[in-house]
């Protein structure tokens, strides 16, 4: 599994069951950290959990230094996660990406769940978007910290 994770000082996501259509807000949060989470064929309930875990003991936050010693569940930040098939893209060859080591939705769905269902059991406020929909996603970058995760 991975995440593209971002520090933020707010985000949102709107989805919609096609594009084009008139999205509805889904979920969103204040200070936190945005989780785009990415599922390949092999990945396990197990490796959901170590994702989530690692999710919420980031430590990506200021200290009262500057320095960032904090993780979101000491500064009490949301965290949005948002699935994301595309962070399986293979763009070796050609100049079209293949999302063969995507896992199809109906294996990815109940991992993607699973990392936002342990994040909630650790503490976080969890906002998520809408599996298998367009989303508009929409978030105020902090630094920008931006840090990619795999376990």
């Amino acid at each position: 599994m991975r995440a593209l994770i971002q520090r933020v000082h707010e985000a949102s996501v709107h989805s919609a069951t096609q594009r084009g259509e008139e999205t509805d807000l889904t979920g969103s949060i204040g200070q936190g950290l945005v989780a785009f989470v990415g599922v390949t064929h092999e990945d396990d309930e197990a490796q959901a959990v170590r994702l989530a875990e690692k999710i919420f003991n980031l430590r990506v936050f200021a200290d009262d230094d500057g320095a960032m010693n904090r993780s979101c569940g000491e500064v009490g930040g949301g965290v949005l996660v948002v699935s994301q098939f595309t962070l399986y893209a293979d763009t070796r060859k050609g100049r079209r990406p293949s999302y063969l080591h995507a896992a199809l939705p109906d294996h990815a769905e109940p991992l993607v769940s699973r990392v936002a269902q342990r994040l909630v059991e650790l503490g976080a406020t969890v906002a998520e978007g809408r599996f298998q929909t367009h989303m508009d996603v929409s978030l105020v970058n902090d630094g920008p910290v931006t840090i990619m995760l795999e376990v």
